[in-house]
């Protein structure tokens, strides 16, 4: 069977990942250039992984439109990415307006050309930023939308593997499947060295000090989370 992942190059797709190939899946990854602040890194990331895991069906889309549709502090200068707050209720500034519904719309249309019986996606709902796009309703939702809009002989599925599980479930998963999180890149706002600051550092840090595994990627500071 082959799966769509998504993988944006950050801790939850590399896991997905795993968890995919785990289960016998033949991967193909996708990845969106979107304009986000560490574009480049995000890609070298992608690359790396698959690279690693020997893909070979890799797609990589510029869909620079979210960007010039702006409201999200991922995309716009003018933005300030936000300091980590992780007891912040509510939508942060770094979500991309239906960003997922576009993806999941790119992914459907690759995975029908592939004969794909999945898409997969890192998303997290329970220990996450709080983005409306990742919850599990939203992707059961979906699913239904990919049904109606596919070749009556299409049977595509939306795997969610991590959403449920907290970050710190997360790593363990993780280092059980032997993932390269070395490879990986979570911030928000730095390509050099992660920042440890915004809330995609934070989230990331507090699995890895909950999980008592070193995060292996450089960070300019390192908070304590946990």
């Amino acid at each position: 069977m082959k799966a769509v992942v998504l993988l944006s190059g950050g801790m939850d797709s590399l896991v997905t990942l795993a968890i995919v190939r785990a289960e016998g899946y033949d991967a193909a990854a996708l990845h969106l250039n979107y304009g986000q602040r560490t574009q480049e890194r995000e890609l070298r990331a992608f690359t790396d992984i698959c690279d690693h895991y020997g893909i070979g069906d890799r797609l990589v889309v510029d869909v620079g439109y979210l960007s010039a549709i702006g409201g999200s502090s991922l995309t716009d200068p003018r933005i300030e990415v936000e300091r980590a707050n992780l007891e912040r209720r509510g939508i942060p500034s770094s979500y991309v307006p239906f960003r997922n519904a576009n993806i999941l719309a790119i992914a459907t249309s690759w995975a029908e050309v592939l004969g794909a019986r999945a898409i997969a996606i890192g998303a997290v709902e329970e220990d996450s930023s709080g983005y409306p796009d990742c919850r599990q309703e939203f992707f059961r939702a979906f699913e239904r939308v990919i049904a109606l809009g596919t070749k009556p002989d299409t049977n595509i599925s939306i795997l969610t593997p991590v959403i449920h599980m907290r970050k710190d479930e997360i790593v363990r998963r993780g280092a059980e499947l032997d993932a390269p999180f070395h490879l990986s890149w979570s911030c928000y706002q730095r390509s050099d060295v992660a920042c440890g600051q915004c809330d995609s550092c934070a989230l990331r840090l507090r699995g890895f000090q909950r999980a008592g595994i070193p995060d292996p990627i450089p960070y300019a500071t390192i908070p304590q989370y946990a």
